[in-house]
């Protein structure tokens, strides 16, 4: 479980209780992850599959997904992915879910700050879900303890919970997909590492998704 730690602890983000995304600051604290810049070629996917352009200069693609699309949240943590696509995209159906409550208090305090209206619910992964979504997103946990390259004192100031999962990082991954499938969301886009996009991509072949885009660390499925 999660537990409380001290804003004099850890990283200077954490200390000053800020951190970047996507060109604008969030709220954060040792219960969320530290948002990374990875992370935002998840938005920028978004944004192209809604015909918008995500950098200036480039041409948008033709829109594949309605401007009020549904959208699932999976993992909101802090909320910054969502709160970032409410901003950039205000008449997305967004709802984001999280396990911890102490990780959506943080995302509410953030949709409170950028005053968007996300629907914030406790979730683990799918469970319980009834409604039907067109796109599906998730930054899961998928660091694997055993991984030798990964700097593991850097990351013991943020919640473990967010981190780490068993399967070679795997496992709720595969679930999450399996999930999915069985709830015919059209597409998803997921985050991992690239050393795993290879496995994601043979088990969500098998739920009958085909990878549709690689960008960095995200991964889009339909």
């Amino acid at each position: 479980m999660t537990t409380e730690t001290s804003f004099s602890d850890g990283p200077a983000v954490y200390q000053k209780g800020l951190a970047d995304f996507y060109g604008r600051e969030f709220i954060v604290n040792p219960n969320v992850l530290i948002p990374r810049p990875e992370t935002e070629a998840i938005v920028d996917m978004v944004l192209n599959l809604l015909g918008k352009p995500y950098l200036p200069g480039v041409k948008p693609s033709e829109a594949r997904l309605a401007q009020n699309a549904k959208i699932m949240e999976i993992g909101t943590g802090s909320g910054c992915i969502a709160i970032t696509l409410k901003l950039e995209a205000p008449k997305l159906d967004i709802v984001a879910t999280d396990i911890s409550d102490m990780a959506l208090e943080v995302a509410r305090a953030n949709t409170k700050k950028y005053g968007v209206n996300i629907r914030l619910r406790k979730a683990d992964l799918m469970d319980g879900v009834t409604e039907q979504f067109d796109l599906m997103i998730a930054n899961l946990p998928y660091v694997d303890e055993d991984w030798d390259w990964v700097d593991k004192k850097a990351l013991s100031y943020e919640p473990s919970l967010a981190l780490y999962a068993e399967d070679h990082g795997l496992k709720l991954i595969f679930r999450l997909i399996e999930q999915a499938g069985e709830r015919r969301v059209p597409s998803l886009i997921l985050e991992a590492d690239p050393c795993q996009h290879d496995d994601i991509v043979n088990f969500a072949a098998k739920q009958g998704y085909s990878l549709i885009e690689k960008r960095g660390f995200a991964l889009l499925l339909a």
